[in-house]
């Protein structure tokens, strides 16, 4: 294949995140600094040891036709309204459908029709529960359900890697435009598990922020205080395709990939694992380290987690590159991470804007990057780095560069 040929361009976006029910939106919350974190005030969650989370902005079911949303999970529900959202804002391309592919990550799928379900034969018995309840609880549901919406007969795939799903997907994406096996592909990640059983477990383990008294401060990369992530729900989707498959404004090009597994622990990361990720996403678009000059970085807010990450992009990058984490506003969307960290990482480099990392008080000294804090930064970003880790060792990085 010839360069030209090789080439992927990001020509839709599509998101609903806590911050906003479409792309722009979420875009402009982020630049805005604005909090999508807040209580839960339900009386579910009234003796959980964590009371706070990242909510959607805008339900699906205002977006949604009533009948075919009770018949989906809401992790279906926020991947359909992404993908609408991104199909519509690449034009609709006329492609075959067997050249059309979709790839949806998630970290869980239907975890709320699982635990619900659960809930309704223990209490009501067999006959009440739901005869949707397998369609709805299958991770491969929202994949599914974005393939049958868009006529995709080239294939619907599920990255389940936890946190890294969403950043995997669109990986896969690139390499199946660039084995030739696809000329659109519409990739990312959806995620929606707002339960008492994750939280608890995220409690249990001390992963997740407790800071219920201050919800918009809780989730704090970089930040010398910072005690864990918050957990949050919502979808991001891109579409791909080919250059020179039809004239078509992009927003930015997808130069590379990497995908790595530590093979070290179970929930530990290794800081070799998530640098041979970004210097497989550099070799792959042909870049050299001085060339990145922003990273949207994975950095949730955990004390070990961030300090990981930092280390391993210095080693990986180098200490030049402006650094944010959008995480300190939506929360940390695991399936759907990779994609929310895409798009901030796409409009940074459409935009030459870089959004700031909110509620630093005090940069973590061990941290030694450019974090950008306090208001966003402008300049040209002529190549953007982004980062997805994972438990189980799962680690994505990818490259966005000027749409060409």
């Amino acid at each position: 294949m010839s360069a030209a040929t090789d080439a992927v361009l990001v020509t839709g976006l599509g998101a609903t995140t806590p911050l906003g029910g479409t792309a722009a939106a979420t875009w402009d919350g982020m630049l805005a600094g604005r909090s999508g974190i807040s209580a839960i005030e339900e009386e579910w969650a009234a003796s959980l040891p964590v009371r706070i989370a990242g909510r959607l902005a805008v339900e699906p079911t205002e977006v949604l036709a009533r009948v075919q949303a009770r018949r989906m999970d809401r992790c279906e529900q926020v991947a359909l309204v992404a993908a609408r959202e991104a199909w519509a804002d690449a034009g609709a391309p006329e492609v075959d459908p067997e050249r059309l592919a979709v790839v949806i990550g998630t970290g869980t799928g239907g975890a709320l029709t699982l635990l619900g379900q659960d809930d309704v034969l223990e209490t009501s018995g067999v006959r009440r529960v739901s005869p949707h309840t397998v369609p709805m609880l299958m991770a491969n549901g929202p994949a599914a359900w974005v393939s049958i919406e868009l006529g995709a007969r080239g294939g619907a795939h599920t990255p389940v890697s936890a946190c890294a799903s969403g950043a995997e997907a669109i990986a896969m994406g690139l390499d199946l435009i660039r084995l030739g096996r696809a000329d659109v592909v519409v990739a990312g990640g959806a995620e929606a598990c707002l339960h008492p059983l994750p939280l608890a477990g995220f409690a249990q383990a001390k992963a997740h922020s407790t800071r219920n008294d201050e919800p918009s401060r809780a989730s704090r990369p970089f930040d010398v205080d910072r005690d864990g992530f918050v957990i949050g729900e919502g979808a991001a989707v891109v579409v791909l395709e080919r250059a020179g498959f039809r004239a078509a404004r992009a927003h930015a090009t997808l130069a590379g990939a990497g995908v790595t597994s530590d093979a070290h622990h179970i929930t530990a990361a290794h800081p070799e694992g998530q640098a041979r990720a970004m210097r497989l996403a550099l070799a792959a678009a042909g870049l050299a380290p001085h060339e990145v000059d922003h990273v949207h970085a994975h950095a949730t807010s955990t004390p070990l987690g961030d300090l990981v990450e930092a280390r391993s992009l210095k080693d990986a990058i180098g200490t030049h590159p402006s650094v944010t984490a959008t995480k300190s506003m939506t929360g940390h969307l695991f399936g759907a991470a990779g994609a929310v960290g895409a798009l901030a990482a796409i409009l940074a480099v459409r935009d030459g804007i870089v959004p700031a990392t909110q509620n630093v008080d005090t940069l973590d000294p061990e941290i030694g990057l450019d974090v950008v804090m306090g208001e966003p930064r402008k300049g040209p970003v002529s190549a953007a780095l982004t980062n997805s880790f994972g438990f189980g060792g799962h680690n994505a990085s990818l490259i966005f560069t000027a749409a060409s």
